[in-house]
């Protein structure tokens, strides 16, 4: 049987620290398929749970410094209630042990730049010279705060090294831990050997000070980046934060508090003012207005009444009312809103992949060109420069090389801004489903919408009434009630709606008939009326002029025409009308440069005007689920690349054959498997949004992709001597720690830029 899970991971700090995870594990019979995440420190993995599992797996990668975690964290009350496994707390941990070392080595470092800045600006009489006693202190000294430094502080580098020499894996702490190891051990044996060695080697440059700052800006780079990291994952912890920690639930008609996890299908839940909604549900008594801000990115408190969904999470206002619960744990909108971000933000862009090849042979190829630069100074430069300059720049290229490399950079550039966009389109209520599907949708030229449920709300609505009778409007609409309450047709519900909204009695009709195509009869107080289309007029033999409601039909509106015997008494106007933010949305699409078409099942006055009335650029109606599919596969034969907006449910296979599927959820039945991306409360103004987000995450992961190869290209040379024949200028080992910090750190922080962003 194959399982797909993903976890947590412990101690990947790099892209090559995925790579080595990935080919470690791809090798291991059982396995279908890994996928790393840097961003996310996660692996998502596909096995045959009869060959192998998670514990021999670990037993893999554990001599390499990596581990699967498999255990419920603490700090995550309600993690495994919304079917999530994820901690912080391990991560807060790493990163105050992180804080202490840093605390710790930056005196150290100061003392370190101070007698480095000493001795160059001395060097050239900008101060005075350090005299015999400081140059022997500060001798005696650095070797040991380098010795602390370097056991202590660097042990994670260290350990990266041994498993570099012990299984050929090799990773960034391998090349900090080579090229730290290397300066030290130079620096101890020229020290140690100092009289023996004068005759061949310039023993007054030593290299005690380099390990020192190197290490210090390493390990701040790392803190920072692990602090920043920490802060681009922080939609989830939102979203986990909504979650209620008990329900006020009715038992033997009293109320009781039970933890969440006790709550079960089915348990009548009290809601009181201001207090969170434990579950998904339905309401049986009271009404109030709920917060779904959350949730659903929307601003105002919607009202909810009795039937009316509630959504766990979402946060009651002023009134109280008791609700049924439908859908407990992992079951709730909430939960699936959180495993649908989680997985989003651990998934892989195509944009990753070039990345991810690159990082695959970075380490390899670093430590070939530093050994490359070492040898080269020796070999070429001893004769220009004798063998003492030359081995001691040779050494300097050889630990800047592998200290200014970072892969890291290129493995951070995509993934974190995949979770920062991921997360921050969920918090508008833009539910993506993969990174794919977020890179896809910056490249679409041509928007299509559904017109029912998408464009329009989806249900119908009396938008008007014409009188022609001595009967108030009132008097109309209430008589159409009583005769339509015993009908299931859809435009009966509308107008039962609108009498109840105004308050007006509705008594049941006796003698009620249901007209096949034509409407329904009935008496109501006595007097025999009927309701219903033109058809039933015809029969009915009524004069009755068409003209006056031409202009409405053609509007796409549906005329209710309430008769009796001998005159018709008035034409009530129903239509599924335009959602207001319809036009302005469209009006968005079209400043996007994107082209919008409307398919549509409705006839063709109802779409020519709708598409009039929004600023839809191109209609098609009368089409069928099967025409809708075909058509989209034609616009793309054409060319077209096209995201595809509709409900989720009868639009599925057009949305399925779509480069992108938009579904418009609007309850708490998220159609989250019908398409790539879920716009929640089926606002159309987020496609815009959705397409605003996805042109922004992709412009913030090619920044970062262009900086990150900008900064190795540039300073990997420059760290190797390059400029040295030209300019006298060699890159100290000091500077490139700092640059490898902040390329990492630059990264992340540039991803970061995108919550501030306005959709």
């Amino acid at each position: 049987m194959i399982n797909q899970k993903t976890y947590k991971i412990r101690g990947m700090h790099c892209a090559s620290c995925a790579n080595i995870i990935e080919s470690t594990l791809k090798k291991e019979e059982g396995v279908e398929s890994i996928e790393v995440n840097v961003g996310m420190e996660t692996a998502k993995i596909a096995f045959d749970e009869t060959k192998t599992n998670v514990t021999k797996l670990t037993k893999k990668i554990k001599p390499l410094g990596y581990s699967f975690v498999v255990e419920k964290m603490e700090g995550m009350d309600h993690s495994e209630h919304t079917g999530m496994k994820m901690s912080k707390s391990e991560k807060i941990a790493e990163l105050f042990d992180m804080k202490v070392k840093i605390m710790t080595a930056l005196p150290l470092a100061l003392i370190s730049i101070f007698v480095m800045s000493w001795d160059i600006f001395g060097a050239v009489g900008m101060v005075p010279v350090m005299s015999i006693f400081w140059k022997e202190f500060f001798h005696h000294l650095l070797p040991i705060l380098a010795t602390y430094m370097l056991f202590v502080v660097g042990k994670p580098y260290l350990l990266g090294l041994y498993r570099f020499f012990r299984y050929g894996k090799a990773n960034m702490d391998s090349l900090i831990g080579l090229g730290t190891s290397v300066a030290f051990l130079y620096s101890f044996v020229v020290g140690a050997f100092e009289e023996s060695l004068r005759p061949f080697l310039n023993v007054d440059n030593t290299y005690f000070d380099v390990v020192i700052v190197v290490i210090t800006f390493i390990t701040l780079g790392k803190y920072l980046e692990t602090r920043s990291k920490l802060k681009t994952g922080d939609a989830i912890e939102k979203l986990l934060t909504l979650q209620a920690k008990t329900a006020l639930v009715v038992r033997d008609g009293k109320e009781v508090e039970i933890p969440l996890s006790e709550v079960v299908h089915g348990d009548i839940i009290s809601v009181k003012p201001g207090g969170k909604i434990p579950v998904d549900g339905i309401i049986v008594s009271g009404s109030s207005y709920v917060d779904e801000s959350m949730i659903t990115g929307e601003p105002m408190p919607v009202q909810k009444k009795e039937n009316d969904l509630v959504v766990g999470g979402t946060i009651n206002t002023t009134g109280a009312f008791v609700f049924k619960a439908t859908k407990v744990g992992e079951e709730t909108m909430l939960a699936h809103i959180i495993k649908m971000v989680e997985e989003a933000q651990g998934s892989k862009a195509p944009i990753q992949a070039l990345a991810d090849k690159i990082s695959a042979i970075f380490v390899p190829t670093v430590l070939v060109i530093a050994f490359l630069a070492l040898f080269g100074w020796i070999l070429f430069g001893a004769g220009i420069l004798g063998f003492s300059k030359a081995l001691s720049l040779g050494l300097v290229s050889f630990v800047s090389v592998l200290v200014i490399a970072c892969p890291c950079a290129l493995g951070l550039a995509t993934p974190t801004a995949i979770i920062v966009g991921v997360g921050k389109g969920a918090k508008e209520g833009i539910l993506i489903k993969d990174a794919t599907t977020l890179q896809k949708l910056h490249t679409i030229n041509t928007v299509v919408v559904d017109k029912t449920g998408t464009i329009t709300k989806g249900k119908p609505e009396v938008v008007s009434i014409k009188n022609f009778s001595e009967k108030s409007d009132s008097d109309i609409i209430s008589i159409l009630a009583s005769l339509e309450s015993k009908s299931e047709h859809p435009i009966a519900h509308s107008i039962l709606t609108y009498a109840n909204k105004i308050n007006l009695a509705v008594k049941p009709p006796s003698e009620f008939e249901a007209i096949k195509g034509k409407g329904v009869k009935g008496e109501v107080d006595g007097v025999e009326y009927f309701a219903g289309n033109s058809k039933m007029i015809e029969g009915l033999a009524l004069p009755f002029d068409s003209k006056l409601i031409e202009k409405e039909t053609l509007e796409g509106k549906t005329p209710i025409i309430l008769t009796t015997k001998q005159k018709v008494l008035g034409v009530i106007m129903v239509a599924d009308s335009v959602k207001q933010e319809a036009k302005e949305s469209v009006a968005r699409l079209h400043s996007l440069g994107l082209k919008v078409i409307m398919l549509t099942g409705d006839d063709k006055n109802t779409a020519e005007y709708i598409a009039r009335e929004v600023g839809i650029d191109e209609f098609f109606a009368e089409v069928t689920p099967e025409g809708k599919l075909e058509k989209i596969k034609e616009l793309r034969t054409k060319g077209s690349i096209v995201a595809m907006a509709g409900d989720g449910v009868n639009d599925a296979p057009a949305l399925a054959v779509a480069d992108v599927g938009i579904a418009m959820s609007t309850g708490t039945d998220v159609a989250i498997e019908s398409a790539g991306i879920t716009l929640l409360n089926g606002d159309i103004g987020k496609i815009a949004k959705a397409i605003k987000l996805s042109h922004l995450t992709m412009n913030g992961i090619k920044q970062n992709l262009f900086w990150a190869f900008a900064y190795n290209i540039i300073g990997i040379p420059i760290a190797a001597g390059i400029l040295y024949p030209f300019f006298g200028i060699i890159m100290n080992p000091v500077f490139a720690g700092g640059a490898m910090a902040l390329s990492s750190v630059s990264v992340v922080g540039n991803s970061l830029r995108l919550k501030s962003k306005k959709l």
